[in-house]
């Protein structure tokens, strides 16, 4: 088995069933954090059990979850995944190859659903209409707000993203095609989330909604 490499983060509420199918997913160049962002299952327990580090990130958010995990990463280069099962791990490989090989400076991952009805039709509006706002304002070079990427985490600490919200991607897109960072974007399979889980962005339209308010805060 290969030495672990890369760091990934998963930032986790509530995802503990998703977990017990994940994380013996996960390959082994990879070493996981979970950001656990205040959840009152056992997300925490069944991470450590499964042999995670965790992190405790009391502050709300998506954005706080990321930057703490970030912040608990020690390898060069550094992977975030939603931790809900949705995606599956085996598929962050070639977008860490793509750094690795020094071919890119961020690998991102373009959802495409696997069946009706996993990616709401409310979800995916307001995510295609950010996206082809920054395409067009600053000729981003991705067609979805990297729910799977990879960098180096220095790179990206150097970033300096200040969201702490669900703005957390779309700004941190923004300031990597500003800096000039060089894209790689692969399709990756989006799967219904783990029973027993909810999806605090697209499992209702109050959910998008907000987010979606996050997401121009971060671009505004």
């Amino acid at each position: 088995m290969p030495a672990a490499v890369c760091d990934l983060v998963l930032p986790c509420k509530d995802e503990a069933p998703a977990l017990e199918d994940l994380l013996p997913r996960v390959p082994a160049q990879f070493s996981v954090i979970v950001a656990d962002n205040g959840s009152v299952d056992d997300t925490a327990a069944v991470a450590t059990r499964l042999g995670a580090l965790v992190v405790h990130e009391p502050r709300p958010g998506y954005g706080a979850a990321v930057h703490a995990g970030l912040l608990a990463a020690s390898a060069e280069y550094v992977a975030f995944m939603d931790g809900d099962s949705s995606f599956d791990p085996e598929e962050l490989v070639p977008l860490l190859q793509e750094i690795v090989s020094g071919r890119a400076d961020i690998a991102v991952g373009r959802r495409r659903p696997v069946s009706r009805g996993v990616w709401p039709w409310h979800a995916r509006a307001g995510n295609a209409l950010i996206v082809a706002w920054l395409r067009r304002r600053i000729r981003m070079d991705a067609h979805d707000i990297a729910p799977m990427r990879v960098c180096r985490r220095e790179a990206l600490l150097a970033l300096d993203v200040q969201d702490r919200r669900f703005g957390y991607p779309v700004e941190l897109l923004q300031k990597a095609t500003l800096a000039g960072w060089r894209f790689a974007e692969r399709d990756v399979a989006y799967h219904p989330r783990a029973a027993g889980t909810r999806s605090k962005v697209s499992g209702s339209v109050k959910g998008t909604a907000r987010t979606a308010r996050d997401f121009w805060k971060a671009i505004s």
